[in-house]
């Protein structure tokens, strides 16, 4: 590969990284600019219950996506120069997620009525439902594909800005809490309607017929990135599930949801780099950037999460309100996850994807998913279960993560060398 394509390259790269993290402010930077207000309007257990359901979603978040974002945008990277190719995809993947969401649908409506706590809450979990289908019917694995981000990034940021100010007009008491899905709702959505017709518009890129077999050959296709991320659900949203059930009142539940949305904004603005990398490592397996990226980075951000470890409660007391210093404990509890989350990013898909041992990045994750599931069962038999022994064992699980990486990158490190030239 020449200098001058590799140069150009980084710089197609760089760009959209930049506008994935502009994507990514306007879901997790706009949610928590907006809650430091949600927190103090709506008091801990509110809150607690605002986290259950935003924690079920992920689930269904999870299984509508199906990892299309990681498969999908390594097959439109794969195809870009392709028109007739980039309509299939976008036709298959499209109907494969809104088959995916009417079955989600389906067994959400039969949990809410098994579950006696859910039953009271279904209207809320069902309005939080729509909002996540909205989600993860955007389009956005083809602007990924494509390094094309700058459009969808400046329309969606827009609309969701505009939808999180109004939460300062429309939220006002605890009783208000549909407010917050039901702006949601209108946001995704008409960010969702723009993204297509934006496709259609400007790239040419439609709706096409498929047959059935196009459609199940993409969902096999990115099960293998589903198995990865639905296993690491397994050891972050199933906590906050768990907790919900196992106390009596809503407010270690809400203390324990507003630290874990302060760690998760930060994994979420980190993992622009590794979706942007991801299609640029697939072409290029440009071993040295990952490197540098890491050597800048890292030092950075275990300084920062140093700073917070020591301030953890008047941080929280700061950003979330003055009856949620107790979430300080908690947030201690899951710093090591902040620092260990950009390496575990970008030496998963994008690194092992490149060096052609994806399936070690599956691996590692059902590695730390078991694990945690079994710490879990310690915890339980043990009576050690509480908001803080729950927030350890992620910390616990990630690292674990990060390590099996590491040891399978070292052990194929002549993978590595081979590229040099």
């Amino acid at each position: 590969m020449s200098r001058f394509h590799l140069s150009s390259a980084r710089g197609t790269l760089l760009k959209n990284t930049i506008m994935l993290q502009l994507l990514q402010f306007s879901t997790y930077i706009l949610a928590l600019i907006a809650v430091p207000y949600e927190t103090r309007v709506l008091g801990p257990s509110v809150y607690g219950i605002l986290g259950v359901a935003t924690a079920v979603m992920v689930y269904f978040q999870l299984v509508i996506d199906f990892g299309f974002l990681l498969s999908a945008t390594e097959e439109v990277a794969t195809n870009r120069d392709d028109p007739l190719q980039l309509n299939k995809i976008l036709s298959a993947v499209t109907i494969a997620k809104g088959i995916l969401a009417l079955l989600s649908g389906i067994v959400l409506l039969v949990l809410c009525q098994l579950i006696p706590s859910w039953q009271e809450r279904k209207v809320l979990f069902f309005l939080f439902f729509l909002s996540t289908v909205c989600t993860t019917m955007m389009p956005d694995y083809m602007y990924r594909g494509l390094e094309q981000m700058t459009a969808i990034t400046v329309r969606t940021v827009a609309i969701r800005t505009f939808f999180t100010i109004a939460i300062f007009f429309f939220l006002k008491k605890p009783q208000d809490l549909y407010v917050v899905p039901i702006l949601n709702i209108i946001g995704n959505g008409a960010a969702m309607v723009l993204a297509y017709y934006d496709l259609h518009k400007r790239f040419k890129i439609h709706f096409s017929a498929v047959s059935a077999g196009e459609v199940l050959g993409a969902i096999k296709r990115s099960s293998v990135f589903f198995y990865s991320r639905i296993a690491t659900t397994a050891y972050t949203s199933m906590n906050t599930v768990i907790l919900d059930m196992i106390t009596a009142s809503g407010g270690a539940t809400g203390f324990y949801t507003a630290a874990d949305k302060l760690i998760t904004t930060g994994k979420n603005l980190l993992s622009p780099i590794s979706d942007s990398l991801y299609p640029y490592m697939v072409r290029n397996k440009d071993y040295k950037l990952v490197k540098k990226v890491l050597m800048v980075l890292v030092p950075l951000i275990t300084l920062f999460c140093v700073g917070s470890y020591i301030w953890a409660e008047p941080l929280c007391i700061l950003l979330l309100g003055k009856e949620y210093g107790p979430a300080g404990q908690v947030l201690r509890a899951m710093l090591p996850v902040a620092v260990v989350t950009l390496p575990n990013y970008v030496l998963g898909f994008p690194m092992l994807g490149a060096m052609g041992l994806k399936q070690y990045a599956n691996y590692s994750v059902i590695f730390g998913s078991v694990l945690h599931v079994f710490n879990l069962l310690v915890l339980y038999f043990t009576g050690h279960m509480n908001m803080v022994t729950l927030a350890a064992l992620v910390s616990v699980a990630e690292t674990a993560i990060l390590l099996f990486r590491v040891v399978v990158i070292w052990l194929h490190r002549d993978r590595l060398k081979r590229k040099e030239n």
